[in-house]
């Protein structure tokens, strides 16, 4: 079988639902629709952790935050965890990354370019990195560069001192064309054009938007109207029954009116910021398409995380509310995976690493902990697994088991602080921890089997 070519797309603090064919708001995605009509989505695929860094690196060596080490946005992933990436490139593949990365920790004071070897290391045979929208005020890298010599970077650091208050909703003062997104979608449509190797790619291109802060730049901060915005999914509150350790939990505390106020306005620039995304997406699909590459292009759409955008009185990520832990996964490669289908099989964003793998006709990696989903393209109503895990550190290590019907959580004293009856409540309006459930009792259990399992399984 020809080895195909290898798109990866992944914007930053994508919304599961915020797709416009099939998402809960009115965005406009005509790209990633298509994407997802020439491809199979995984309707319930969810990250293993709801922070950037984490979450990439798990993305890229196939393994959970406790096996890797990386908890939150500092350090880096160690040379000792492989990545799929490495394994392509010894199969003969030219790996290209551009835009952000985040493997290591974004630091000030210094260029992107200081990092090249340690990318290369990480299996990349080109590099032109960027940072996302909050380090580009103080890492530099070849866009920052560019932006020095317009006179734009001082423009945008000013700027964003102003935007610490987590509710100004304002346009950047960077036109459309200056903007990180189309910095990054400009540099990927130039290496899909010059592209003249004989061996095949896997080009990772990673996006900043629309991650906050709320600068969407230009006609792409008013193209959606905060009237439209869907209200945000009220704040879960436990039973009054319960200890106190748990409604004191940071999950259960709201933001301050005056910000949450602005959840309509921050949900139409965050719309904005994903229409830019997606019309740097068409041009590279569209320079793909002029190469005479796209019928034989396999593309993976993801992201870490999402961004709670005021529900449950919450901003950003963190969290394991769906809405910050579901995330989109689409895979596509015509005439193998079945088009326009969606799976409501469970997915984790490590069951990529080994499916991409097998694509590409690799050996699979023994430290991977990932799931090939190639049972689900064959058959989309096939499962992988029963349940999904993820992992945060807040003090120690949370940990989430999610099944079709419910998600629950313990915290590092592996007390449960949250448990959902995700058919009966999908809004996550009831939370039954600590209340003495069989249920409860039941899911201790499955994470208990679960984490075993998670400790030894290989792909």
């Amino acid at each position: 079988m020809k080895r195909p070519n290898i798109l990866i797309l992944m914007p930053d603090q994508f919304r599961y639902d915020c797709i416009g064919s099939c998402g809960n708001f009115p965005v406009s995605t005509p790209n990633i629709d298509r994407i997802a009509s020439e491809g199979l989505r995984f309707s319930q695929a969810t990250t293993v952790c709801p922070i950037c860094m984490p979450a990439r690196a798990s993305f890229a060596n196939g393994q959970y935050p406790h096996n890797h080490g990386m908890w939150t946005n500092n350090g880096e992933m160690l040379a000792e965890h492989e990545t799929f990436f490495q394994i392509l490139q010894k199969a003969g593949y030219y790996t290209a990354h551009i835009g952000k990365s985040h493997y290591y920790e974004h630091k000030h004071s210094m260029h992107m370019r200081e990092r090249e070897t340690y990318m290369k290391a990480r299996g990349f045979s080109y590099v032109h990195e960027t940072t996302g929208p909050w380090a580009t005020c103080h890492t530099a890298s070849y866009m920052t560069d560019e932006w020095d010599k317009k006179g734009l970077w001082e423009k945008f650091k000013e700027d964003y001192k102003e935007r610490k208050d987590p509710g100004l909703v304002r346009p950047s003062p960077l036109d459309v064309e200056d903007f990180l997104d189309s910095y990054i979608g400009r540099k990927a449509v130039e290496f899909v054009s010059s592209y003249s190797e004989d061996n095949p790619f896997c080009l990772f291109v990673g996006f900043g938007g629309p991650h906050e802060p709320w600068d969407a730049p230009g006609s792409y901060a008013s193209m959606y109207s905060p009237s439209r915005m869907p209200k945000p999914i009220p704040g879960s509150k436990p039973a009054e029954n319960i200890p106190d350790w748990l409604k004191s939990k940071r999950d259960f505390k709201e933001l301050p009116e005056k910000i949450l106020s602005k959840a309509p306005e921050m949900a139409a620039n965050y719309l904005g910021k994903i229409s830019l995304v997606d019309h740097w997406i068409g041009k590279i699909l569209d320079t793909c398409s002029g190469k005479g590459l796209l019928d034989d292009l396999m593309i993976v759409f993801w992201s870490d995380h999402g961004e709670m955008l005021g529900d449950h009185g919450m901003l950003h990520k963190a969290v394991f509310y769906e809405s910050s832990v579901r995330v989109p996964l689409i895979v596509r490669w015509p005439g193998k995976i079945p088009e326009g289908k969606t799976s409501e099989a469970l997915a984790e964003i490590i069951d990529v690493f080994p499916t991409l793998l097998e694509a590409a006709g690799c050996e699979m990696s023994h430290r991977c902990l990932g799931r090939s989903l190639w049972p689900v393209i064959s058959d989309p109503s096939c499962e992988i697994r029963d349940n999904q895990l993820g992992e945060i550190y807040h003090g120690g290590r949370n940990i989430m088991i999610r099944s079709r019907k419910h998600k629950y959580v313990v915290d590092e004293q592996a007390r449960g602080y949250m448990l959902y009856d995700l058919e009966a409540d999908p809004k996550e309006q009831n939370n039954l921890a600590a209340q003495g459930t069989g249920i409860e009792n039941e899911l201790r259990e499955q994470l208990l089997k679960s984490i075993v399992k998670m400790q030894y399984h290989m792909c």
